[in-house]
């Protein structure tokens, strides 16, 4: 990027100049009076501003391009209620290891600690979700403290950094340069611990990959996927990490994530070797930390992960690597196996397991059969189709029978937020407007975040919203029934008809009440060109692939009836 010319230039200005040299192409915000010289800096740029109808939907849209470039997705919010507004897209970075930096207006700095309006303790308030939080009281070092978060976000493992900014300060004049563009630093394997793995390997019998984290790109997914392939190895992905080694290789042996293929569980526990590429397996992964011994599991562990503090945290693993997906792939195209290895009809099962398990979704009560449409999506979206969605027991079916066949076609919170599919998928579209996005949401999970879409009407951008409809909150429903059977308190929901709602923004809408009409209202919501909801009405029983509510309610029903001859006797 050329410098500015060598006159004072405004802290907003130096704001932009810096996010400019850095390669920003888009903001997402809600503005607010407090950075008005920012807004202002950043008229006529190139940058794309996205004016977003809530800050969390600012922060989401972020994430998602966070998670597709590897680069900062950035969000600018206003103080107060703006900030805490914001602090879930925070917290959801935190969680899924995403860059992201929030930019949010503060009071003047005269006005500081006197309970100005809207003015709060940033670092106290973000200290325990961002990996940073600062203040920049000086313009001058505008430069200097961008560069600096860009580092901080994506070193290591990435994540939020949150800046704040005085109202004052951005219209002080300061001359000042930003900042060349920031890469990460990337951590290599070092030969001895390549060697190490490879012995390692020769030794075992029935090793298995966990793949999962962040930081991955497409060229170092293509170099591991040269490593699983010359070792022939059985892979299974982490919590909503599928997109990471396509459903259709044949190494692939499925999602450890909830409710995972009991088969694969089996195979894990079984396993002599375990490689951990890129993931932390926190607590859904590692199934509640009960898959592997704590802090020394029974089998050999490989760990490989970018940041120091995550190898050991939990799990003390035989082998510790620090290196970043790109550093490890590239250290492992000098492997390959010094002879035939035992376990290719291990890894041929765990793919036909894997196919058993996802090819078919069962039948449950109601004229939708939500998993058939999942399952008849496959065949209809393209492979480079971006798929987002929040959380909730309809995600199960979407993990499930979906399969992603390429980087970047999932878009989901680890961190089980719901109101994450929506400003995601929005997101996703304003980055790369050629590729299908569709959402999926819940009705409860749908309205969290729902004024987004007419973020999407406003610029035009013709995502597809799937909502599962069934009057409830569905996850919250199931546990209800398992622990409190026949007494329901606080999961009932009354919806709008969210057909009109996608019409009354200028969208497209559809209601769908049978399995036959979807993929023709799926045809023509992508023919209509615009922004489009498809309304799918489906039974409340029918609640995860696994039980319908009356199943689940009559189990725990017959449970507590055990329970109590037990405690009589």
């Amino acid at each position: 990027m050329t410098l500015p010319n060598a006159t004072p230039r405004t802290g907003g200005q130096l704001v932009v100049d810096c996010l400019l040299s850095q390669g920003v192409e888009h903001v997402f915000c809600v503005p607010g009076e407090s950075f008005l010289a920012v807004l202002d800096a950043l008229h006529g740029t190139p940058i794309a501003v996205t004016i977003c109808r809530q800050e969390g939907g600012a922060t989401m849209m972020a994430d998602a391009v966070g998670r597709l470039t590897g680069r900062p997705g950035i969000a600018m919010v206003t103080r107060g209620p703006g900030a805490t507004n914001a602090s879930p897209g925070i917290h959801i970075a935190e969680h899924d290891s995403v860059p992201l930096i929030l930019f949010v207006g503060q009071v003047a700095r005269d006005m500081k600690g006197r309970g100005a309006f809207q003015e709060m303790d940033f670092k106290a308030v973000f200290g325990t979700m961002a990996k940073w939080v600062v203040e920049i009281e000086d313009a001058a070092r505008v430069p200097e403290i961008i560069a600096r978060a860009f580092h901080v976000a994506m070193q290591g493992r990435p994540g939020p950094v949150v800046i704040s900014l005085p109202e004052d300060m951005l219209t002080d004049m300061a001359l000042a340069f930003p900042a060349g563009r920031i890469e990460p630093v990337e951590t290599a394997t070092s030969a001895i611990q390549l060697a190490a793995l490879q012995e390692l390997l020769e030794d075992a019998r029935k090793p298995v990959l966990l793949l999962g984290g962040s930081g991955w790109t497409a060229d170092s997914l293509l170099r591991l996927r040269g490593f699983i392939e010359r070792f022939d190895l059985p892979v299974a992905t982490t919590f909503r990490r599928a997109m990471l080694l396509s459903g259709d290789h044949p190494n692939y042996g499925g999602e450890l994530g909830i409710g995972p293929n009991p088969k694969l569980r089996a195979r894990i526990e079984a396993a002599d070797l375990v490689l951990m590429f890129g993931t932390r397996m926190a607590e859904i992964p590692s199934q509640g930390y009960t898959l592997f011994d704590i802090p020394t599991p029974r089998q050999t562990i490989v760990h490989v992960h970018a940041d120091t503090a995550e190898l050991g945290r939990v799990y003390h693993p035989t082998l510790a690597i620090q290196a970043t997906p790109d550093g490890l792939s590239r250290g492992l195209e000098a492997l390959s196996p010094s002879r035939a290895v035992p376990w290719h009809a291990e890894t041929r099962q765990a793919h036909a397991d894997f196919l058993a398990w996802t090819d078919t979704a069962p039948k449950l009560p109601g004229s939708v059969q939500y998993g058939d449409i999942i399952v008849s999506l496959r065949d209809r979206l393209p492979a480079d189709a971006i798929v987002t969605n929040g959380a909730g027991n309809y995600t199960i079916w979407v993990q499930r029978f979906l399969r992603f066949r390429s980087f970047g076609s999932q878009l989901a919170p680890v961190s089980g937020s719901m109101g994450y599919g929506l400003p995601a998928a929005v997101g996703a579209k304003r980055l790369l407007p050629e590729r299908m996005v569709v959402c999926f949401a819940g009705d409860g999970c749908f309205l969290m975040n729902g004024q987004e879409f007419a973020t999407a009407v406003q610029y035009g951008l013709p995502i597809i919203v799937i909502i599962v409809d069934n009057g409830m909150y569905g996850t919250i429903r199931m546990h209800q029934e398992r622990h409190y059977p026949g007494r329901v308190s606080g999961t009932q929901l009354r919806n709008p008809d969210f057909a009109a709602y996608a019409v009354a923004f200028g969208g497209h809408g559809e209601r769908v009440e049978s399995t036959d009409a979807f993929l023709p209202a799926f045809e023509r919501a992508v023919a209509s060109g615009l922004p489009a909801i498809i309304h799918l009405i489906v039974d409340p029983e029918a609640l995860t692939p696994g039980a319908s509510l009356t199943t689940i309610r009559e189990k725990a029903l017959r449970d507590q009836a055990d329970a109590a001859v037990g405690s009589a006797i």
